[in-house]
């Protein structure tokens, strides 16, 4: 991994290739739940990908409080830095769980509410569900791809699915009423 970490350097053609080849999957994925005929889905149900969700913003907050923590208590980080995030920074990987949980509060609160006016319209359909346990799953690799290695080309990649079938669920709803 020492060659995706590398300062400054731009990405390669082939790693532009393997983002759009990954973006291209997330669409194929997209359009073969599309062909699913729109059957009504069990409103509860679509709270499951939503607690999903919520279960995975608290396993990186987990790993933010225990990386945060464990620098502080084994010297890896200063409580300085903590007062303004500014003077003397710890290592970059101390603080990637705190920016994927960050990240984790940003876009998902489209999702939340998305489904939330699903149940309220009664508008629900199994499309809609496997589309929200995709953007579950999208999500749940951003964050894996953010907090363990941090390959920028991959974690955009994702993340630009994870959007995209987001925006695909925002879609079909407002042009279902």
């Amino acid at each position: 991994m020492a060659e995706f970490q590398e300062e400054g350097r731009r990405p390669s053609g082939n790693e532009y290739l393997a983002v759009f080849a990954i973006i291209m999957a997330g669409v194929v994925a997209i359009a073969a739940l599309s062909t699913r005929p729109a059957i009504p889905a069990d409103p509860a149900g679509i709270v499951s990908p939503m607690i999903a969700m919520f279960a995975l913003t608290a396993v990186v907050w987990l790993l933010m409080v225990i990386a945060r923590n464990g620098a502080v208590l084994l010297g890896g980080a200063s409580l300085k830095y903590f007062r303004d995030y500014e003077t003397e920074p710890p290592s970059e990987w101390i603080e990637r769980p705190a920016r994927a949980f960050n990240n984790l509060m940003q876009v998902p609160t489209l999702f939340y509410v998305v489904l939330l006016l699903m149940i309220a319209f009664h508008n629900a359909d199994a499309l809609q569900l496997s589309l929200a346990w995709m953007y579950v799953a999208s999500r749940s690799v951003h964050a894996a791809i953010y907090i363990l290695f941090n390959y920028v080309p991959f974690r955009f990649a994702v993340y630009a699915v994870s959007c995209i079938t987001l925006a695909i669920m925002w879609a079909r709803f407002a042009l279902s009423l």
